[in-house]
């Protein structure tokens, strides 16, 4: 974390179609500003629909070191010893302390059988397709798609039928209990979680082992179902997509709009957020 005497300083990202890009999952456009970004002594803290052995995979590759949102806010890990003690509201598990906002998987898988018989070949989803089904809809390798698979709080669904039978497919999911997240690529099928609040939640723990009521973040997303974290945050950092449009908002203030897409928007968007933390701070 940030030294004692640096202001407290976060920042919280999306994954695919931000820091890696849409279709090669690639994050070297975004190398200089993650360099950066560690010489400062910023956490970088991925907040993802991703599971979290994908993600672990990612934070090997990158020597990332800090607390990480899963599953679209389902659930927030921090490594065992990363703060002073332990959080309330977390257990140990596995060599980190899981504070859980979402029930487990099987839940939507139960719901997703039974709504197959009222929608039958109208949608798709990870567990249905198995491996081979997630390298076709995903372009992932098989053992990143073994370890998408690998999910604990949610569902990926992709939705097959018309634009009319979807809406009916959602109001049913929604009167089942499901919150239902649209994503890049898929509908993602989880309980009363979303990264804002799961966002929220990290934030006042950092200020909490800090003693500080004052955190300037970053929230860096480009899809609908980065919406909550990118209000949440202090300032939002939206990265265009070449395959929709930016994710509508609420706030006027504090947003900025990348001009480059995925890892090259994501690198030019914080590097604009920090020059702006540096005129602050030398004011």
């Amino acid at each position: 974390m940030s030294s004692p005497q640096s202001p407290l300083r976060l920042v919280f990202t999306d994954l695919d179609g931000s820091l890696l890009d849409h279709q090669t999952y690639s994050y070297l456009d975004a190398l200089p500003q993650l360099h950066a970004l560690e010489r400062l002594g910023i956490p970088l803290i991925p907040a993802t629909s991703k599971t979290r052995v994908e993600i672990e995979f990612l934070r090997a590759e990158l020597g990332n070191v800090h607390p990480f949102i899963v599953e679209n806010g389902a659930a927030v890990f921090v490594p065992c010893g990363y703060f002073a003690s332990q959080p309330d509201g977390m257990v140990e598990r596995d060599g980190y302390w899981v504070r859980e906002l979402a029930p487990g998987r099987d839940r939507w898988l139960d719901l997703l059988q039974m709504l197959y018989q009222e929608f039958p070949d109208e949608f798709d989803h990870f567990h249905r397709s198995g491996i081979d089904g997630i390298v076709r809809m995903t372009g992932l390798s098989r053992a990143r798609a073994a370890e998408a698979n690998r999910r604990e709080y949610s569902e990926p669904v992709q939705w097959l039928g018309t634009p009319e039978r979807r809406a009916q497919f959602l109001a049913r999911l929604q009167d089942a209990g499901a919150t239902v997240l649209e994503g890049g690529r898929f509908l993602s099928v989880a309980g009363d979680s979303d990264k804002g609040r799961a966002l929220t939640w990290l934030r006042e723990i950092y200020c909490h082992y800090r003693a500080t009521e004052a955190c300037h973040d970053l929230a860096v997303g480009d899809s609908r179902n980065d919406c909550a974290m990118l209000e949440a945050a202090e300032t939002a950092l939206v990265i265009r997509s070449p395959v929709h449009d930016p994710p509508a908002l609420r706030r006027q203030e504090g947003v900025i709009l990348s001009r480059d897409f995925g890892p090259a928007g994501w690198a030019e968007g914080v590097a604009r957020w920090l020059a702006g933390q540096h005129s602050q701070t030398t004011q």
